[in-house]
């Protein structure tokens, strides 16, 4: 190591790799931000309040309340 302070050229020493892998920047979630919930919990109406059970592969978002027509959201 040049100098003796461990910088070296790329790809030795201490510091080099550091913070490159995947996730990182993202806080740590992977890909596309991680905020998935998995497959339980409901759908609720953001204008009337209706819920109904969240469907594998479906959206909340991608769904109409069938009380009001308004989009609907995870919970």
């Amino acid at each position: 190591m040049p100098g003796g302070d461990g910088t070296g050229p790329d790809g030795q020493g201490p510091v080099a790799g550091r913070g490159r892998g995947r996730g990182q920047g993202q806080g740590g979630r992977g890909l596309g931000g991680g905020f998935a919930r998995g497959p339980d919990g409901e759908c609720i109406c953001s204008n009337c309040g209706h819920r109904e059970p969240h469907q594998l592969g479906v959206p909340c978002y991608d769904k109409k309340c069938p009380k009001c027509s308004s989009p609907m959201t995870r919970a």
